[in-house]
Parts: C-alpha cells; sequence; structure tokens
C-alpha cells in the first residue's frame, strides 16, 4: 500500500505532541508533514501559568517534517481567537497534495478558517481534548452546544483522547462512526527509561531537603495555579500529623501564598519549576503524586500520565478528565471529589500509613498500565483512524 499523504495543523511545537509526530513520521503507511501556525513560538513562548518564558530543554522538532506557517496576528499567541492568524495556511498544506488534514484545536481564526476550506475537499480530522466535567448554565450549554455542532460538522472523524472527551463530541452531535479514540499520551518510554539514574538524582534531592530517607513523599508538579487547586493539597497534608512530606515543584500566581502558609514547617517544601529533561527525576521524589485541580478545563491532566510512567500512584480529583481512564482505585492510585478536604485527607493518609514499600508495589502497577497510553500507541490508532476515513478509491 502507498503511504497516504497526512496534514497535521498543530499551534506550536509541544512536549506531548511532539513524540507522537515522531512516531507518525515513523509509520510504513504515513507520509507526514506538521505545519505549525504559531510561527513565534519558534524561539519559546511565554506561559502565563508559570508566569515565565518557556523554552523546553528536550527536542521538539527532530524526527519528522515540519514547517511554520507565518502568523501575521498583531498579538500573536493560542490565549485568543485571532492570535493565529495565517493567511498562506491553506495554500501551504495545498501545495503539500495531502490525502487527509488532522487539525489540533479550532479556536483560533487560523484553525477554524483551515477546518472549514477543507471540509469536501480532503478527508478531514480533528483532535481536541475538550469534556463536559464544568457545569454551565442551561442556556449557556444550549448556546455552547449549537455552536460546537456547526463547528463539528465540518469534521469527518473526531479523535477522542479518552471517555470525556468521547463523550463531548457525542454531546456535540457527531455519531458513534464519526468518532474515533487515540489515547492522551506521553512518551512513556523518556518516563520509565534510565530508571536509576533519576531515582539517584531524586534521592539527592531528598536529602538537600533533609527529608528522612524512610519518610513518605507527597509530591505536587506543576502549575501553581487555582485552577490546579495545590492549596487544598496543603490544608489536606497538615491534617495528617505524621512524618511524612509534602513537595511543591513548579512557579505561579499561588508560589508566594505557597512559600508563606509552609513557611517554618519542616516537612512542607516548595521547589522552583525545573525543565523537561529533569522532570523524571522530580516524579521520583515523592512516593506518591497528587493532581487535586478544581478546573475549570482540566480536559486530561497530562501529569497523572508522566507521574504513572514514572512509576509511582496517584491520587486526582473528580475534575482531572483523565482520571477515570487512567486510575484504578486501590491499584495504582485512588480519585477524590474535587474539593473534598477531608476526603483527599483521607487518602494521604491512607497512602501514607501503606508506606514506601506499598506504594512502589502500586507504583510498578502503574507504570505497567502506563504504556495504553504511550505516544506509539497514539499514533498507531490516529493512523489508523486516518486510513479508515479515506474513500476506498484512493487507498
Amino acid at each position: 500500500m502507498p503511504k497516504r499523504k497526512l496534514a497535521i495543523v498543530a499551534t506550536h511545537p509541544i512536549q506531548y505532541y511532539a513524540p507522537v509526530f515522531r512516531a507518525l513520521a515513523a509509520s510504513p503507511v504515513i507520509d507526514l508533514r506538521v505545519f505549525y501556525t504559531w510561527s513565534q513560538a519558534a524561539s519559546g513562548t511565554f506561559d502565563p501559568g508559570f508566569g515565565t518564558d518557556v523554552r523546553w530543554d528536550i527536542p521538539l522538532l527532530d524526527g519528522y517534517p515540519y514547517q511554520f506557517v507565518r502568523n501575521v496576528a498583531k498579538s500573536p499567541g493560542t490565549h485568543h481567537f485571532s492570535g493565529l492568524n495565517t493567511p498562506t495556511l491553506v495554500r501551504e498544506i495545498e501545495a503539500w497534495h495531502p490525502d487527509a488534514v488532522l487539525i489540533y484545536t479550532w479556536n483560533s481564526r487560523a484553525h477554524l478558517q483551515a477546518l472549514r476550506h477543507f471540509k469536501g475537499r480532503v478527508s478531514v480530522l480533528f483532535r481536541g481534548d475538550s469534556t463536559l466535567i464544568d457545569e454551565r448554565g442551561w442556556w449557556r450549554g444550549l448556546l455552547r452546544r449549537t455552536f460546537l455542532t456547526w463547528v463539528y460538522s465540518h469534521v469527518d472523524v473526531a479523535i477522542a483522547v479518552g471517555t470525556h472527551n468521547r463523550n463531548y463530541f457525542a454531546w456535540c452531535g457527531l455519531p458513534t462512526e464519526r468518532i474515533a479514540t487515540a489515547p492522551h499520551s506521553i512518551d512513556t518510554v523518556r518516563f520509565a527509561s534510565d530508571g536509576a539514574m533519576h531515582e539517584r538524582r531524586a534521592t539527592l534531592w531528598r536529602q538537600e531537603l533533609g527529608i528522612d530517607p524512610e519518610a513518605v513523599v507527597v509530591l505536587f508538579a506543576g502549575k501553581l495555579q487555582h485552577k490546579k487547586n495545590p492549596l487544598l493539597l496543603l490544608d489536606a497534608f497538615l491534617g495528617l500529623h505524621d512524618e511524612s512530606h509534602l513537595v511543591f515543584v513548579g512557579n505561579g500566581e499561588l508560589e508566594r501564598e505557597l512559600g508563606l502558609r509552609g513557611q517554618g514547617l519542616r516537612n512542607v517544601h516548595v521547589m522552583p519549576f525545573q525543565n523537561q529533561s529533569l522532570m523524571p527525576a522530580v516524579y521520583r521524589l515523592g512516593d506518591i503524586f497528587v493532581l487535586p485541580s478544581r478546573g475549570p478545563e482540566e480536559t486530561w491532566g497530562l501529569a497523572v500520565n508522566e507521574a504513572m510512567a514514572s512509576g509511582r500512584p496517584v491520587i486526582a480529583s473528580s475534575k482531572v478528565g483523565g482520571a477515570c481512564d487512567l486510575i484504578q482505585a486501590g491499584k495504582n492510585g485512588w480519585i477524590f471529589e474535587s474539593g473534598d478536604r477531608e476526603g483527599l485527607e483521607r487518602l494521604l493518609r491512607q497512602a501514607a500509613a501503606g508506606g514506601r514499600e506499598f506504594l512502589r508495589a502500586m507504583g510498578a502497577t502503574a507504570q505497567a498500565r502506563s504504556v495504553y497510553w504511550s505516544s506509539e500507541e497514539s499514533a498507531r490508532l490516529i493512523g489508523e483512524a486516518v486510513l479508515a476515513c479515506l474513500p476506498a478509491a484512493r487507498i
């Protein structure tokens, strides 16, 4: 079978997507080219969640063909609809003569225009991770559903990342046969490999923080913002009154408040943002990872994937979109009702009482389970979805 040409439209290089693109580029049936619409992001981006400019220290452009399309927006970025304005995008894609176009997210001028243009010309696939988790008033929900039904009428196949996302596409009017599934993934190999080296780095961090080698460490790593609700984790942890430790790793709007509330507490620590190359060691700093998000728009929570691939069990709130797919209660972690401080405290107490060996056994289960959300698995299923939606005469 000759390779089928797939054009992917994405905003900018992202650490979660680049490994999938590399895996797709290695496929024997897919000829890939990625078109990036935020040309200014080629030199790094400002991340409002971290409150700083971010340039990842791992390669995000190696191993697959790509091109940046000139973005002429006056205020470039993904934070508003007009932030991606690429007048030549359609022309550049058409010059490559793809069999199918896969568009990541629609909520920018450039991407919505591409959806509308290519519908009926080539097979149009869509990838996003929106959910129905966050409650809205009935009238807002009705307006949203009406608009989204129109948006997705330009899509031949939507590729869902998980259960909540699949339910969202169905709510938007897409029939079952027009919804495929490919898991929301990370580079599981990068997080699982060189475990001994990462464990040594984590042990050094524990020593520098003054943490007893036998103490259970609860970890939060990510943006210190209200959406992630790290303050709830701090409140729940302070109810334990035991020898365990809590470590926050990251930057953001709540950094100062967390530092002040933890000041003088020997078992609460705040570490600064760590770049991607160190994240496999960061997750091993903890014995259990907690993502207590309250939202809105915690559509998946890929930090949970990363912690699992690093061999750590997880606790996540019900507002974390991927929790229902990733977590098997009592086997590789637990889920608590978002905002329930007492519920989170009970789970933290259960985890701490089990001890490090108990948590390591759960972590081994988590790591084994994480392979189902690998970049390679995601690429394989995206490739299958592409081939399935092509007209038979063109295969």
